[in-house]
Parts: C-alpha cells; sequence; structure tokens
C-alpha cells in the first residue's frame, strides 16, 4: 500500500512539474532587436546596434500577443529628457517622456490579453537629440511594417515640427522648448493619416531657405543632406531608403522673421528667397527626380509679407516649371491667415487639426 502511495505522490509530483513548465514556457517573453525594426523617417543604427530615432515623428511599429511589452528606449544626455508616443491598435494614447538618468524599460499596457500592434514616434525634432532603442520584449513580438502606400515627404520649420504645439503636461512658458513638441499631432502626419498615405518629417525648428529666425544660417539647403540637419555632421542621409511619391515644402516663415532683437537683421530679400528656393527644389529633386513638389505657405504671415510670399512662391513654380517642362507641375498652396494658439505664437494641436483640413483637398489631388 506504502508503495502504491509513493508511486501516486510521485506521479502527481511530475504533473505539477509538467504544468509549471508549461506555464512558464506560454508566459516567456520574445526580445525583437532593433536590428529587426523597420522605422519611418531618419534614422541611425550605431555601433551598438541601437535604433537611433533622429527626426521628427520618425516611427516604427510591432505586434506582440497579452496585455503588455516593454521598450528599452534611453537617450545620450544623462541629465536630459526627450519624449515618445505611442498608438495602441490603431488608438493614439499619449506621450512618455525619457529621463536620461532612467534605467527601467517603458511598459506598455494593453486593456486586455490579445494580439495587439504599436506604433512609437518621436514626439521631438532631430536638434532635440536622438533617441536610442535597444530591443523590445513580449510575448510573440513581431516588427511590423507599414501598407504598400505612397509617401509624402514635409520639408519644413517648426510648424512641420509641431513644435510648442502641445502644452497639455508643461505649460506655455515653462520647461524647455521641446516639453511642447507632438510631431504626431502636427498637419503632416494628420494629412497622411486621413489619406491612407505613409509620411517622413524633414523639419527643424527657425530654420529657413535663405537665412533662419534669427541667423544667417545654416539654412535647410544647407543642412538638407545631413542625417539629422546639423551642418557640421559628416553624416549624410541616404536618400535611397526611402522614396517620396510627393515631397511638400513649407519654408518662408522664418525668412521673413525679424530675428530676435539681439543683432540687426537686413530687410527681407525676395531676390535672395527666390533664388535660394529654386536652387533646394533643384536639390530635393536631384533625389526625387519623379516626386510631385508641392510649395505650402505660411499660416502665420499676414498683410503684406503674406503677399509677399505668394509671389515669391508663383516666381519659384514659374522657374522650376520652365526648367523641368516634362516633369509634373510645381502644385502650390496658400494657407488662409491664422491666429495660432499654441506656445510662442506657434499653432497648438487643434490648429494643425484645421491645418490639416484645410490641406486634405490639395494633398488628395497629388497623391498618385
Amino acid at each position: 500500500m506504502l508503495k502504491q502511495i509513493n508511486s501516486l505522490m510521485l506521479a502527481l509530483s511530475f504533473f505539477y512539474l509538467s504544468c509549471a513548465t508549461l506555464n512558464i514556457n506560454t508566459s516567456k517573453e520574445d526580445n525583437l532587436s532593433a536590428t529587426a525594426l523597420q522605422p519611418y523617417g531618419r534614422d541611425v543604427r550605431n555601433p551598438e546596434q541601437q535604433l537611433e530615432m533622429i527626426s521628427s515623428a520618425v516611427h516604427f511599429g510591432f505586434s506582440f500577443e497579452g496585455a503588455e511589452c516593454q521598450v528599452f528606449a534611453s537617450i545620450p544626455d544623462v541629465n536630459g529628457h526627450n519624449y515618445l508616443q505611442y498608438e495602441l491598435d490603431g488608438v493614439y494614447q499619449k506621450r512618455i517622456r525619457l529621463e536620461g538618468k532612467a534605467k527601467l524599460p517603458i511598459r506598455l499596457t494593453a486593456p486586455a490579453a490579445g494580439k495587439h500592434t504599436v506604433w512609437v514616434y518621436k514626439a521631438t525634432e532631430a536638434y532635440t537629440g536622438p533617441i536610442l532603442i535597444s530591443k523590445i520584449t513580449g510575448h510573440k513580438v513581431k516588427p511590423l511594417r507599414k501598407p504598400a502606400a505612397p509617401l509624402i515627404e514635409f520639408i519644413g520649420n517648426s510648424i512641420t515640427c509641431g513644435a510648442a504645439a502641445d502644452p497639455a503636461e508643461v505649460p506655455c512658458g515653462t520647461g524647455v522648448y521641446h516639453d511642447q513638441h507632438n510631431a504626431y499631432m502636427a498637419y503632416g502626419p494628420r494629412v497622411a493619416r486621413a489619406l491612407g498615405v505613409n509620411f517622413v518629417l524633414s523639419s527643424v525648428s527657425g530654420i529657413g531657405v535663405y537665412r533662419n529666425w534669427n541667423s544667417n544660417g545654416p539654412t535647410m539647403p544647407q543642412v538638407y543632406e545631413q542625417v539629422d540637419f546639423r551642418a557640421n555632421n559628416p553624416q549624410r542621409w541616404d536618400f535611397n531608403t526611402l522614396t517620396p511619391q510627393v515631397v511638400s515644402i513649407a519654408l518662408g516663415t522664418n525668412d521673413f522673421s525679424g530675428g530676435d532683437g539681439k543683432e540687426a537683421r537686413l530687410p527681407f530679400d525676395s531676390a535672395t528667397f527666390v533664388n535660394s528656393y529654386i536652387k533646394f527644389v533643384q536639390q530635393v529633386k536631384s533625389k526625387y527626380p519623379k516626386a510631385q513638389i508641392a510649395l505650402l505657405s505660411s499660416p502665420m504671415l499676414n498683410g503684406k509679407s503674406r503677399e509677399t510670399l505668394q509671389n515669391c512662391l508663383t516666381a519659384v513654380k514659374r522657374n522650376i516649371d520652365a526648367v523641368n517642362s516634362r516633369a509634373k507641375p510645381v502644385a502650390l498652396h496658400f494657407f488662409q491667415p491664422m491666429q495660432a494658439s499654441g506656445c510662442s505664437g506657434h499653432p497648438n494641436v487643434e490648429d494643425h487639426a484645421k491645418l490639416a483640413q484645410e490641406l486634405l483637398p490639395f494633398f488628395k489631388k497629388l497623391v498618385p
């Protein structure tokens, strides 16, 4: 009898061990390395095999099963901070502040178990520094690609970045400049989502065509080919990485700026602006010969400045179309003037929704 009891206990112990092992295996987390991610936007794979998210709204996607996953993200500046933001199952969630000294991964949770998709975006621009992604962990975590669709590249300044647009967490006039950045809610990504197309942002706050808001340079034509839009960086962006069908250029607001009041500012020079703009469009066309070029004015300019910018853009179009008679004619859109409600005179997230709504019919005609 004792022998039978011992045999039964041994069998039960083996059954328990088998169940426990099975339970451990089914809950085991998988690792998705940064090298497997497929980002949209300007990025770098550094020697540590991390993904460096550089440009505004550069993003990557992945799927996982269960109720949570972890994103291993960091920034190089231990004394600084930066921001990510994300979608879960196609629904925008929030911005996430990354502290330079933080060591723990970002934990993303779903309301229920099952299969989920996540798209992670950089909320800030290149000048705030890169965000480093080492890996993603979760059950059955896999990289995602965007569905095949046309691509729009949005070139511009702080407006295109979504800078100073979101004071929900850090009020205007407090914190540092990028505390109010929200690239996901900027007009370009909104237009792309509404049209069901892909997008990248190539934008820098304060930048212009022939001069910046408070300096003579480096301007967009001088930094466009650098991977992070910094003139002193020898690393160039590989323009074969992505091929946009439409390139939208929204520059000029800062060329018209009166400066910061610290140094003398010459009056706006229409001839220099037009000539510089023509050269920049030709520079862009040399990277994307078949792309449709679209020039946008500025919603921030009114009165005489608005009229002058529109005349300048018309002159740029006339010249480019004459030189490239077999190419698609340059498209123009002149914004309606806007009284912006964001920080330091910028559009806020609601203003960006209005800009996107105004632009939708225009881009709908351009997207193949």
